[in-house]
Formats: C-alpha cells, structure tokens, sequence
C-alpha cells in the first residue's frame, strides 16, 4: 500500500482563483518581504506537501524541538528546520504578508511568531560543526537575525525549466496507484548515475513493485553536476536499461542542505509524501567532507521507529575483478587487491580530462549524455 502523508495527511496549501486574484489586486496593502530562492524552494514543497505536515514556517516551539530532539512539538518526527529568516522586524505578529522571489509575489502568509535565534547552536545541533567551512553552517551564519513563524498561502509557482519532468506529490500517488505499486522504493540523487548507483537501485528493486528515482534538482555546491546534465543521463539510462513497468524517474527541487544522518531522514519524510513506501540510504548520505561517519546516516533511522517508511541500507557497490561483475563486500570473497571502487571524484576527474569511463564504471550511453555538455559541472 502507498505510504500514508507524514503526519496522516497530505498538505495543500493553495489558494482558490478567485481569493488569488482578490489577494494580488489588493498586494500594496500587505507588507511586502523579499526572499531568496532556497526559501522560494521550500514554500512550494510546504504547499504541495512535499513537506507534510507543516503548514508553514516553524515557530519558536517546534524550531527548537527540532533542534534539540529531531521531532515536532507534537513528537512528529522532523529533522531539519524549515524556517524564513528576516533580517529586520518591518512587520508584527497577527499580520499577514506577502512574500516575494524577485518581483513575483510567491505566497501569503499569516505571521504567528517572530523570534530570535541562536545561529552557533542552530548550525552544531545540525551540522554536528561551527565549521564556517561547511556549506550548511556558512548559510546559516549568513541568515538574518529574526526568524518568522506562520502558515503560508501559495499564489505563484516559481518559473520552472523541468516543468516536464516535475509531479508533486498528488500526482505520484495517482501514477503509483496506476501502476499497480503498493511498495515503492525511492531513490535520492543529485548526481549522474554510474554503475554503483545502478546496482543498489536494481537490487532495492528486487524486493519492491516499483522504484521511483528522485533526482533533487536546485542550488548546489561547485563540482556537482548541473540539473539538465542529472535528467537527460537518467533518460539515456532508463531507456537503454530499466523496465518501463518497474521503475519511474521524476524530479523535485530542493536545497541541499549537506546535514548528513538528519538529513537523510529529512530525504526519507519527503519520499514518504511522494507515496514511498522504502527508502535507499546512501553510504554518507547528505554528506560533505569529512564531517560526518561513512554509514552514521544508517545508525541515525534506529531514533525513528515512528518514521513511517522503511529505510534500505544497501552496502556500497564495487567492481570484482574475481567475480566479474559489480558486487559489495557482502556478497563477493575476494581481496581488496580484486576490488575497483567507483569514486564520485574519479569520474569527474576522467571526463574533465575527456577520458571515457570503462564500462563498469559508467554506461557507453550516460557518458555520451555527459561529453555532450560543454560544461557538465556547476561553476
């Protein structure tokens, strides 16, 4: 059976026609608050319950309950604080204001709380590190000195490029429904898929009825691949190698927020809203540098009995010289000196160069995908 929204219900946090149109004719009247566009990010996914259940912003309550137990005050479980920093009080508790990206106006929303924060205990209760190094920690001693708490309205969606490739949470219910899936297993990525990624994705999918890849598309850090690069290598790759009744790819935007083990259970929450039943936990999952254990995002879903969907831990995959075939240390015999590990790293160091990657490495047709971009990486 699809999995039920986080919280017991999906979240839709859209204004009808009519009240939209009343609320823009009327939008010189609200105070008018200007954000960027991680926070534009994360109103859609409030509103379209990728988010579920949060109705909004978080408040000082449920703010530091995150923090300090990882749950909602009500004991939903919740890791990463999604919250609208100000940098100024320009408007007070009990008003509703309008939020822009740019010039358009994105949602309404009903301001509940301002309050003040502490950035340090923020960034080491979630980023384990103060380390201004760490790209989490350096976006969260950036963020203004208020924090505002209250549910949203949606009025615009923001301009979207993968529009085509996009379905929110409504809809991947209907196509699981459809499809005939009652286990579905997700799979997070922001990287074109080499034949590591494959082999854990394949055999996850031999244990449920479908496998729903989700590649994050947004801002990320300098060396990750571009979104285009992301969707067009998982085309060539479903089309020349996945079974079209077993597998779906669709896209959701998202700042990364590189928070390891919390984040992962964060990746796991918003699956389980797309209709996920089962989950795959990478090795470092939400991983940056060397801030967070190899497997510690596996050991973090034993906090979580309550979660609601069911985490898949499958070793990392490598190539076995021996064995002929991609394998992990559980199932192959055989000595290091056999083992070809695929490293993220490696690859982009060979197609930098315009080296092709060996066959067991990356697919013939993903590596096509990738030398066709003048420049495959973010800058």
């Amino acid at each position: 059976m699809v999995s039920k929204p986080h919280g017991g219900k999906l979240v839709r946090r859209l204004v009808a026609e009519r009240t939209r149109e009343r609320i823009l004719s009327e939008q010189r009247e609200y105070p008018r608050v200007q954000i960027e566009h991680g926070r534009a990010i994360d109103l859609e996914n409030i509103a379209h319950g990728v988010y579920s259940p949060l109705k909004g912003f978080l408040t000082s309550d449920d703010f530091q309950n995150v923090l300090d137990e990882m749950r909602l005050s009500d004991d939903t479980p919740w890791t990463i604080p999604i919250v609208l920093d100000v940098g100024e009080r320009t408007f007070d508790e009990g008003d509703a204001i309008l939020l822009y990206y740019d010039d358009l106006p994105i949602a309404r929303m009903h301001v509940e709380e301002i309050y003040t924060y502490d950035k340090r205990e923020f960034a080491v209760k979630v980023f384990k590190t103060d380390d201004i190094n760490h790209p989490g920690v350096a976006r969260v001693m950036s963020m203004g000195d208020y924090l505002v708490g209250g549910e949203i309205e949606l009025l615009n969606e923001l301009p979207n490029p993968f529009a085509k490739y996009t379905l929110r949470p409504v809809e991947t219910r209907v196509l699981f429904k459809e499809l005939g899936w009652k286990t579905i297993v997700a799979f997070q990525t922001r990287n074109v898929p080499h034949l590591g990624h494959e082999y854990v994705q394949k055999a996850a999918l031999t244990f449920v009825d479908g496998l729903f890849i989700n590649p994050v598309l947004g801002r990320k850090k300098k060396g990750d691949y571009k979104d285009e690069v992301i969707i067009k290598a998982y085309e060539a790759l479903f089309r020349h190698y996945y079974p079209r009744d077993s597998a779906t790819l669709a896209t959701v935007r998202y700042e990364m927020r590189y928070a390891g083990p919390r984040e992962a259970i964060h990746h796991a929450i918003m699956r389980k809203n797309f209709g996920a039943t089962h989950f795959i936990v990478g090795r470092d999952h939400a991983g940056v540098g060397d801030y967070y254990g190899p497997y510690e995002a596996w050991d973090t879903f034993d906090n979580f009995p309550d979660l609601g969907i069911t985490p898949m831990f499958i070793r990392e995959a490598f190539y076995c010289k021996k064995c002929g075939g991609m394998v992990n240390a559980k199932i192959c015999p055989h000595g290091e000196e056999f083992h070809v590990h695929i490293s993220g790293t490696k690859l982009r160091k060979m197609i930098m160069a315009g080296e092709q990657p060996p066959e067991y490495m990356m697919r013939p047709e993903v590596y096509e995908v990738v030398r066709s971009f003048e420049n495959p990486f973010v800058e």
